[in-house]
């Protein structure tokens, strides 16, 4: 039980250090990203636009960094198939399609908008 209430109240002071600066939070395992079964991936993959890394497929999920324009990643999916999430509007697109990766020149991985995404 104290382990529960302790996850709610790093989370919730995550989510509130968010709000105060603007920035990016963490909270060690709380802000961690739910990663995919990697079943496939691309490598070299370049955003067309700066994108959060999300917690989960939803914009309103934590953002544990950021990937930048034209910066090479790789990306993770099964089957080649993106992730059905929260709706967004990103790159010129409205979409609910989400893929997991992040950079390679970062140890944070999160959910990224499909659209943005030249896959």
């Amino acid at each position: 039980m104290k382990f529960t209430s302790l996850g709610t109240a790093a989370t919730a002071i995550a989510l509130f250090a968010t709000a105060l600066t603007g920035a990016v939070a963490t909270a060690g395992t709380a802000a961690a990203a739910t990663k995919p079964d990697c079943g496939s991936s691309l490598v070299n993959v370049k955003p067309k636009q700066t994108v959060n890394l999300r917690s989960s497929p939803k914009t309103s999920s934590t953002a544990l960094g950021t990937w930048g324009k034209g910066q090479k990643g790789g990306v993770c999916f099964d089957d080649r198939k993106s992730t059905t999430g929260g709706s967004y509007t990103a790159c010129g697109k409205t979409s609910n399609k989400w893929y997991f990766g992040g950079p390679n020149s970062s140890s944070v991985e999160g959910w990224v908008p499909a659209t943005c995404l030249p896959i």
